[in-house]
């Protein structure tokens, strides 16, 4: 029983802000203009979240979000360290209403990309006010598989208009969000090994020294030749490289 009420967090009442309508969109391009309206549409490097966690308060319990594609992948941290109610260290998962406000803002899935502390969030934000539910889930991107599970479920999320966005997410937004973005990139929006470098160096706010093992999976990622979208997709979704 305890486990149960661990891994699931029903959403009674979720804050005063405008709750994500219960819409549900038909085509790619209207959740990509969607999201685009509710964000901006915003080049790579631009925030929605700081460093603090402040911005979008929508999205309170992210940090250093991103976009990554339009209205189907963002990146980012979890704001733990700099929380102005619940503060804990830096190395966890989401705080809870981080994955509360995720839901409310319509994604389907939150995806962690390290292993430490994850038994102790939950799995699942069932969120009655909007009929969705949002899936937590862990897979590191560390390995092919991984990634290749990844990229499955971000193809999954364009091919299906009902699915909300996917955050995936470390602990600051900046490394290993950051490595996973810039194989999205490349895989969907046709980036070089070299582009896709460039990238990741961009987006971590200076913090880049080091981090040889990360860079070296950027320079060394292969497309996966079975995971595909049409030049039409790819114009509706893939962001400006600023």
């Amino acid at each position: 029983m305890k486990n149960t009420i661990k891994s699931i967090i029903i959403i009674i009442l979720i804050s005063s802000f405008p709750l994500f309508s219960t819409q549900k969109f038909e085509t790619c391009k209207e959740r990509a203009e969607y999201y685009q309206k509710l964000y901006g549409k915003l080049c790579t490097s631009e925030k929605i979240t700081d460093n603090f966690g402040n911005g979008n308060e929508l999205l309170y319990g992210t940090r250093n979000m991103r976009t990554v594609l339009y209205g189907i992948a963002y990146r980012g941290g979890a704001n733990n360290f700099y929380h102005k109610t619940d503060k804990r260290d830096n190395s966890n998962p989401l705080p809870n209403d981080g994955l509360m406000n995720l839901s409310n803002q319509g994604f389907s899935k939150a995806i962690y990309l390290y292993d430490k502390n994850f038994d102790s969030a939950p799995k699942e934000i069932i969120n009655p006010t909007i009929d969705d539910t949002l899936e937590y889930i862990k897979l590191s991107g560390t390995d092919r598989k991984t990634v290749r599970k990844i990229m499955l479920l971000v193809l999954e999320t364009i091919t299906n208009p009902s699915n909300g966005p996917i955050y995936l997410h470390c602990w600051n937004g900046w490394h290993q969000s950051g490595y996973i973005s810039s194989a999205i990139l490349m895989q969907f929006c046709n980036l070089t090994n070299d582009q896709a470098l460039e990238y990741w160096i961009k987006n971590t706010d200076k913090n880049h020294k080091g981090y040889d093992h990360v860079k070296k999976l950027v320079k060394s990622f292969e497309k996966f030749d079975d995971i595909k979208i049409d030049k039409a997709t790819k114009a509706l979704i893939c962001p400006c490289m600023k």
